[in-house]
């Protein structure tokens, strides 16, 4: 008779402390993250579930230029919204900061339900990078703001809008600092229902 498997393991502690450390990071190092590391990252985020396989993810890495019109589109993207130059400034050079850009999108379906499933597993594809990353010592960030959702932004990408949307913008890069964070207790969180 087969042993049943304990959950008592120091590789499950620390595949715990790994999901539990995982922070935003806002404030990053301008150390480049290998090319390597982020292709590994994305192979392992395609490792994701994902409902009859239908693999909906796409993953775009941005270059330096990719990521300067991204920029000069936040500052008007904030000059358009507040008509203040000063913040738009600030925001811009503060994403001009982000050491490491990925974009995830998701394909479109007519199916609303498969297209939740679909952005669901986009969704779990993108933990999974970031999960892999923080595992490596890179911290990173998932946005989903204005430019996200902007025809100028699909445009800077080549992206077409009626066959993708974007499920996140994620800067990577090792982290300057990292944030302390709690949560509710898992009682507060959970129901056994009988």
């Amino acid at each position: 008779m087969k042993k049943a498997p304990s959950y008592e393991t120091q590789e499950l502690r620390e595949f715990g402390e790994v999901l539990q450390g995982r922070r935003t990071i806002n404030l990053y190092l301008q150390t480049p993250v290998p090319d390597g590391l982020v292709h590994e990252a994305i192979e392992a985020a395609t490792w994701a579930p994902n409902h009859h396989v239908t693999e909906p993810w796409h993953f775009y890495r941005l270059g330096k230029e990719t990521v300067g019109r991204c920029v000069d589109l936040v500052r008007t993207i904030v000059m358009e919204k507040k008509g203040d130059a000063d913040k738009a400034e600030h925001k811009a050079a503060a994403w001009a900061e982000k050491p490491g850009w990925l974009v995830i999108t998701c394909r479109r379906s007519d199916d609303e339900l498969l297209q939740q499933e679909d952005y669901a597993a986009c969704c779990t594809a993108t933990q999974n990078f970031m999960l892999y990353l923080w595992k490596a010592g890179v911290g990173s960030k998932w946005t989903s703001g204005d430019i996200t959702r902007d025809p100028r932004f699909f445009d800077i990408l080549g992206i077409d809008p009626s066959q993708e949307f974007v499920v996140g913008m994620i800067w990577y890069g090792y982290p300057k600092l990292t944030p302390t964070q709690t949560r509710k207790p898992v009682d507060d969180v959970t129901s056994v229902l009988p």
